[in-house]
């Protein structure tokens, strides 16, 4: 849903705004997220592009406002220290700009004085004079130490509880540490890189949509475009507005993370299991129409099916979405493909005949944990009731997509979150009630689809699934299941 422009209260009549522009633009994008939970990847591009912010005002500003959305548990923790009462009680517009300021204070290069001066001009103008004076005494009682000095004093003792500290440490809620530490086998030194990791502002990737774009095409100014380190399709961006480039203006290129390519490309190639006796170039898998089980907004289904085109001349996509605004998204996005189209369809019943489709992306809602890096306030958002909310509709999108799935047809099973009850949980929940599926070992598919093995993709060791990581891929957290329906 689009996400509406967040104003902020007007300054007196007659008298100019103290505060300076990009700071108020990160303020009213946090007061938003707060109030009226706005999606802050919607709301700030808005915002920058109707105040005219560009270059280092509009870098600083999305460094200020996702920092200080990242950053929230570890501020209030510093700030129940640095006030007269705790965070929580303090009125939420002076909340926000304390947390601007803090962040500030303790994860920038901006000099003290000038992040302290800067935050009671803020204050001044969202809320009025009265509370200036609290803003200045406790952020200046916050210069008093570094970021380390302070997580000193608000981390429990790291051998004593672990989890907490790593919570505290790198402000993430307590359940989401423990689900990344789970997926990680319980490796308490990668669950910090890859919570680390989810802090680091992700690059910008590209993707060239085969047969209507060439990675070439995706360059800004004179500079070469850089391939994506792991997808043949992919390329990173320096910097600057991605629909400035001609082929993502025309609907031929999209933004995606190269994750997202990835497991769009092994489902695409994955004609027979590679760690089977029979011949791994022969294809199994029958010709038929693909189809993307939950595609909006569209992306992956834009990829399919370029994938598609070229992998069987003449092999059609349709991209399913349950809600029409979705669907509607996802037509934009294949409006340049002539072998795709869009349509609202519930995944769970099918506007369609069981057995029909060759190859079946159900990429099916979650609880998105494997792109906190882009969403930052959806740490704070989320819950565990959450999870288990989902997992009843992932079981039944997976077991549909079964369904659809024509006998030596391949479904892939996909999530944005390693949480272990959306991922192995879901595959084999379902995996229980049915004989005719063989797990193929996803792993190889994706190396033999890039033509070299990815490192540490593997779930975990043995396992057939494919998991990859900020931490060791530099891509969102994304699960892939690849399963082939067998004949009855």
């Amino acid at each position: 849903m689009a996400q509406r422009t967040q104003r902020g209260p007007r300054s007196p009549a007659g008298r100019r705004p103290r505060a300076d522009p990009v700071r108020r633009v990160a303020y009213d994008v946090l007061a938003a997220v707060d109030e009226r939970d706005a999606y802050a990847n919607l709301l700030l591009p808005a915002l920058l592009r109707e105040r005219g912010l560009e270059g280092r005002d509009a870098a600083l500003a999305t460094e200020l406002t996702y920092g200080t959305l990242r950053g929230r548990q570890t501020y209030d923790a510093i700030l129940d220290l640095c006030s007269d009462r705790p965070a929580r009680d303090i009125d939420p517009p002076v909340r926000e700009v304390l947390r601007l300021g803090t962040h500030q204070l303790l994860a920038t290069r901006v000099a003290s004085h000038a992040a302290v001066a800067t935050s009671v001009d803020l204050a001044k103008d969202v809320v009025g004079m009265r509370p200036a004076g609290f803003v200045n005494a406790v952020l200046r009682r916050v210069t008093t130490r570094d970021l380390d000095g302070w997580l000193a004093l608000i981390t429990p003792d790291r051998a004593a509880d672990p989890v907490g500290y790593l919570a505290a440490a790198h402000s993430y809620p307590r359940w989401i540490v423990t689900a990344f530490r789970d997926a990680l086998g319980g490796d308490l030194d990668e669950t910090e890189a890859t919570l680390k990791a989810g802090n680091a502002r992700p690059q910008t990737t590209l993707v060239a949509i085969p047969g209507i774009s060439e990675p070439a095409e995706l360059t800004v100014g004179d500079d070469e475009p850089t391939p994506a380190p792991l997808s043949p399709f992919g390329v990173i961006m320096p910097g600057g507005d991605p629909g400035a480039i001609p082929a993502v203006a025309d609907g031929r290129a999209f933004v995606q993370d190269e994750a997202s390519q990835l497991v769009a490309l092994a489902l695409a190639l994955a004609h027979a299991d590679p760690s089977s006796p029979a011949d791994p170039t022969s294809p199994t898998s029958p010709t038929g129409p693909w189809l993307d089980l939950c595609a909006g907004p569209g992306g992956k289904a834009a990829l399919l099916a370029g994938l598609a085109g070229q992998a069987s001349p003449g092999t059609h996509l349709i991209g399913a979405d349950l809600r029409p605004h979705r669907a509607a998204l996802t037509g934009e996005h294949l409006r340049r493909l002539d072998n795709a189209a869009a349509i609202a369809a519930d995944g769970r019943a099918g506007a369609w005949r069981p057995g029909t489709f060759a190859r079946v992306l159900a990429d099916v809602p979650c609880s998105g944990l494997g792109a906190l890096r882009r969403r930052p306030e959806a740490r704070w958002r989320k819950s565990p009731e959450d999870v288990e909310g989902l997992v009843p509709l992932q079981r039944a999108l997976l077991a549909s997509a079964l369904d659809s799935t024509r006998p030596g047809g391949v479904a892939g099973y996909v999530t944005c979150t390693p949480h272990q009850d959306e991922t192995e949980g879901v595959v084999a929940a379902v995996l229980a009630t049915r004989d005719d599926v063989t797990v193929l070992d996803a792993p190889a598919i994706l190396a033999g689809a890039l033509g070299r093995p990815v490192p540490d993709v593997s779930r975990g060791p043995g396992s057939r699934y494919v998991q990859l990581w900020p931490h060791r891929h530099g891509t969102d957290a994304l699960f892939l299941a690849l399963l082939r329906r067998e004949p009855a």
